[in-house]
Parts: structure tokens; sequence; C-alpha cells
């Protein structure tokens, strides 16, 4: 039997940690609004249609991490959804960022916001390159 892909480990809890930050944004979006980073009716209207697109992103990822952990097929086809879900949410959410001037105001929350923005370029291609290269290990 092959011994597992360097940093199969580290991918599983890098899935499960994006997902719990996700599931903690939004928590503290719809609670508190510490991560809103502008109470402008137009913003909080697109930042609330994002909890299905983000609850896909959670879904998906938790089901690579899993897949991963127990070395099956299907982790890959979890792992190119989370990444291009990554992907897609970055670029959205960074086009608004960027037509209505949002990075201008640094604020804490923009500066989370920001972060968060260039985690999902990160992370997205990361975990589909990762999952992708290793696809034989998981039988795909």
């Amino acid at each position: 039997m092959w011994d597992p892909p360097p940093g199969l480990a580290s991918m599983i809890v890098l899935l499960w940690m994006t997902s719990g930050l996700t599931f903690l944004y939004w928590l503290l979006f719809f609670t508190t609004g510490a991560v809103q980073t502008s109470q402008d009716p137009t913003y909080l209207g697109f930042e609330r249609a994002f909890p299905a697109a983000d609850a896909w992103l959670l879904v998906a990822s938790l089901a690579c991490a899993e897949g991963l952990r127990r070395r099956r097929p299907w982790a890959v086809l979890y792992g190119i959804a989370a990444g291009s879900a990554f992907v897609y949410l970055g670029f959205m959410d960074t086009l608004y960022n960027l037509e209505h001037g949002m990075y201008a105001q640094m604020t804490s929350a923009m500066a989370t916001e920001s972060a968060i923005d260039l985690s999902c370029f990160v992370v997205g291609p990361l975990v589909m390159w990762y999952v992708w290269q290793h696809r034989r290990w998981f039988g795909a």
C-alpha cells in the first residue's frame, strides 16, 4: 500500500479550518455585525446573497476533507468543487469591493474581508492542485 501523500493531514486541517472560519464569519455577520464593512443597504444586500454559496463551499470542503481522510476517490471531485467555489467567491467579493471603492476605507472589518479574499485565491487553487496531483492515491 502506498504511503499517504505529503501534506495530507495539513490539507484536511486546512479544509476543516476554512469551513469553521466560514461558519464563524456568518455567525458574526448575522449576530453582531462585527465583520460588516458597511451599513450601506447595497452592501448588506450583496453580502446577504452569499450564505447559500458559502454553505455549498462548506459542504464541498468538508466532503473533500472526509474523502481525503477515508482515501475515497470522491475526495477529488469535492476538492475541485470546493477549490473552484473558493476562487469564484473570491472574484465575486473582490469585484464588488473594487467597483464600490471598499478598499479605500481600510477598517479592521475591511482588512478581514481583504484577508478572506486573498485566502480564497490561495486556498482554492491549492486544494484543486492537491487533489488532482494525488488523485491516483485516492483511486481516482
